[in-house]
């Protein structure tokens, strides 16, 4: 008897082992948040050039497919909708250049604040309402260039311990922008890539942030610069650190965290 309980355990974890690395995969459990059943704010429009609506069609596709709630606008009037703004868990824009107008910049801004996630990609929210330093300030950080244009670069983790990163290795991105920030050094960053001073010599060997995550108040802040064109998101880690990003972003609500400030620089320079 104990003979035949021996081999039906072997058995089931046998089983367990083989649908866990289906296809080669192994799965890991990354105690990150799901989006089945949140409600998610889509917001897209501003430049042509990055293609909003084919990204937020592929996002929404996603979405819908883990069970999220969905609700679409192509216009920013919807961050001045009280009722709507205070019932959202979370906002994914892709919305480049622009402008906010005061109520609409309230409304984003105490959004997030009382606990909304926020999350997006390259120009979409990292380059959005320039002239707005408040919404820049929640972001945790804007472009300022683009060197080279359209070229191949490496993104590296930095932090493989996160469970945004953790199963992710360092990648390549092919034809497309490496994106140049200002950005908050208190942000918690998860991927850089280095600069080789190919088409700007003085840049040579500088380190920018690719990923990071933040809180502005209650709400937690996620953003990659990857994502000039929809495109750059058929590299399977590149869709893996969007989609695991989203999803850290939309726990919000569910969790209250302590304060996550982490300067990279001292606060006084000592003498010898």
């Amino acid at each position: 008897m104990k003979k035949i309980l021996c081999i039906r355990m072997m058995i089931t974890i046998l089983l367990s082992i083989s649908i866990g690395t289906l296809y080669g995969q192994e799965v890991i459990k990354d105690e990150l948040p799901t989006v089945k059943g949140k409600r998610v704010l889509l917001v897209y429009g501003g430049w042509d050039g990055h293609q909003p609506g084919v990204f937020s069609q592929r996002v929404g596709e996603w979405l819908e497919k883990e069970e999220a709630i969905v609700t679409v606008s192509e216009t920013l009037e919807i961050y001045t909708n009280k009722e709507v703004m205070s019932s959202i868990d979370m906002i994914i824009q892709y919305w480049t250049m622009g402008e906010l107008s005061k109520e609409q910049e309230k409304g984003l801004l105490t959004a997030v604040k009382n606990g909304t996630g926020i999350a997006g990609c390259h120009g979409g929210l990292g380059d959005s309402f320039r002239k707005s330093t408040a919404y820049q300030y929640m972001i945790g950080g804007q472009w300022v260039a683009h060197p080279g244009g359209k070229i191949d670069y490496k993104v590296s983790i930095i932090n493989t311990e996160d469970p945004i990163t953790k199963g992710i290795s360092d990648f390549e991105i092919k034809n497309t922008e490496q994106y140049y920030m200002h950005i908050d050094p208190n942000s918690q960053v998860l991927a850089t890539t280095t600069f080789d001073g190919a088409y700007d010599y003085w840049i040579k060997g500088a380190v920018i942030p690719v990923a990071w995550k933040k809180h502005f108040a209650k709400g937690r802040v996620f953003y990659v610069s990857i994502g000039h064109d929809p495109k750059d998101f058929d590299t399977p880690s590149a869709w893996k650190l969007l989609t695991k990003g989203i999803r850290w972003a939309s726990g919000s609500k569910e969790k209250t965290e302590k304060n996550n400030v982490s300067p990279i620089y001292p606060s006084k320079i000592t003498r010898n």
